[in-house]
């Protein structure tokens, strides 16, 4: 397997995971926003608070043991979601010019202290080793391909799924009805939505 073995960094001025959301799992869902475990849910609206923001947090995905429940029975992870109109741009993205995070993106107001699944990017698995095939660092130094030097991703992934994976039969997911104007025909009502078992 080819590596690059060049320490990930942001591409400068990009940020771009931190402005720009998807739809997942489809449309259905609307955007999600950054993956927010329980544990760290108050420490956003703290920080949040702190700094003068308001953010909006809603559940992401729960579980529950009975087929006959019109929601879960526990909230395995948060979503925060970002200040556009359409789920875009996180709260804490400092892109007003001059500053840059120790990576070379944009500054993030809380980056020493940032949610897991934000320490974890571009590493989106690690069992293989898949790196975002959006991040432009890895489309341009890396030609996608996973690098030797992601230790504190791959650390930071671990805990999450330790944390998100449960053996509840039924799982759901939260629906945002959050995204662009032209793809709002396709949104399912917001709140809760059962989606395996």
């Amino acid at each position: 397997m080819y590596r690059c073995g060049v320490e990930f960094h942001c591409v400068p001025d990009c940020s771009e995971c931190c402005i720009k959301r998807e739809y997942y799992p489809d449309k259905r869902f609307g955007k999600i926003g950054v993956l927010i475990l329980p544990e760290e849910r108050e420490s956003m609206i703290k920080h949040a608070k702190k700094l003068g923001l308001e953010i909006c947090m809603l559940p992401r995905v729960g579980v529950s043991v009975s087929d006959e429940c019109i929601k879960p029975d526990k909230v395995l992870a948060y979503q925060m979601m970002g200040i556009d109109d359409n789920g875009d741009t996180c709260p804490f993205l400092d892109n007003t010019g001059g500053k840059l995070s120790p990576h070379g993106g944009f500054a993030c107001r809380i980056y020493d202290d940032r949610p897991l699944a934000c320490a974890a990017y571009p590493l989106v698995s690690h069992n293989p080793a898949v790196l975002d095939q959006k991040c432009k660092f890895c489309k341009e130094s890396c030609n996608g391909m996973p690098d030797e030097n992601l230790d504190s991703e791959t650390v930071a992934l671990i805990k999450i799924e330790k944390r998100v994976l449960s053996s509840e039969p039924f799982i759901w997911r939260y629906a945002t009805a959050t995204g662009e104007k032209k793809d709002r025909r396709h949104f399912a009502k917001p709140g809760w939505v059962k989606v395996e078992s």
